[in-house]
């Protein structure tokens, strides 16, 4: 007699079954307490007033020339311990970032405020989603925009998500 395996025991995705939906959403919740989408924090700056956080680079000097989010503040993971308490707020929630998605400056830089308390979140895809999604950013030599790259950026009118 022949028997077949399950799709199941087959399939890499469903080889893990997937959590129970009350798991699954307290998974996704804690994921949202960490992490901030470009698009939102780009939203919540041009708002216009204090979107309640402030926007933290994480990159060395020569990074920073080449391209940051505007009103963020310069701040290398090294420099935190020692002036972090001088250029933030504690009561002021953090976003930070670095070059993006390959890059673990971002999460090191969470990981040094957390630890000095502050309350923190890290940006999705860094520095590199914020100019592929098409916003402004300043430079050493002034403003930049570079045209949104149609894999990342919705249509107008149209969230890809």
């Amino acid at each position: 007699m022949i028997t077949h395996a399950s799709p199941a025991s087959l399939n890499p995705v469903l080889r893990v079954a997937p959590a129970a939906p009350a798991e699954a959403a307290a998974h996704f919740r804690a994921s949202l307490a960490f992490h901030a989408d470009v698009s939102d924090v780009a939203a919540a700056l041009a708002a216009g007033g204090d979107p309640g956080f402030v926007v933290v680079d994480s990159r060395s000097t020569e990074s920073w020339d080449q391209g940051h989010i505007p009103g963020a503040v310069h701040l290398p993971t090294a420099l935190i311990p020692e002036q972090a308490g001088r250029l933030l707020d504690l009561s002021v929630p953090v976003v930070t970032y670095c070059w993006g998605p390959g890059c673990n400056g971002a999460t090191r830089a969470a990981l040094a405020l957390a630890e000095l308390g502050y309350r923190v979140k890290e940006l999705l895809g860094g520095f590199e989603y914020w100019a592929r999604e098409g916003f402004a950013y300043d430079t050493w030599q002034g403003p930049a925009r570079r045209e949104p790259d149609p894999l990342t950026a919705p249509v107008e009118g149209e969230c890809g998500c």
